[in-house]
């Protein structure tokens, strides 16, 4: 039975010897971030994780929109990327069911806000959510 894993990007190590400036640090975090992992190993933090029958029952309760399109990526690409460009799509898509849904929906849109909540405070973090067998 597959899975689907919520992991949190909070950090990085570059492989280099050289001493940079924390400026330019954050320039090329930022590039790295965006699609060329050379010399950088990623530090993922495991945030949640759910099955995926019950991951596809969680985002049927969403409203039709970019939200649920989003979130419905993973079915199709088995791995989804959520960074500070979706925080307030799925914030307040999310929003309702932590208020109405019962167990797991509720508890797992009310750790999903948590987490958008911290990307809006520092977009260098962002969540890879991906279908595990």
């Amino acid at each position: 039975m597959a899975d689907v894993y919520f992991w949190s990007l909070r950090q990085k190590f570059l492989d280099s010897d050289e001493d940079m400036p924390a400026q330019a640090k954050q320039v090329m975090y930022y590039s790295l971030a965006i699609g060329h992992h050379v010399g950088v190993i990623d530090c993922l933090n495991k945030e949640f994780i759910c099955p995926l029958d019950q991951f596809q029952q969680w985002i049927a309760l969403l409203p039709e929109g970019e939200a649920r399109r989003k979130m419905h990526g993973l079915l199709t690409f088995g791995e989804i990327v959520i960074d500070s460009t979706h925080t307030d799509l799925l914030a307040s898509a999310f929003a309702p069911l932590s208020a109405t849904q019962t167990e797991p929906f509720n508890t797992w849109s009310t750790q999903l806000i948590q987490l958008l909540a911290e990307i809006a405070r520092e977009p260098a973090i962002y969540l890879i959510v991906r279908r595990v067998l």
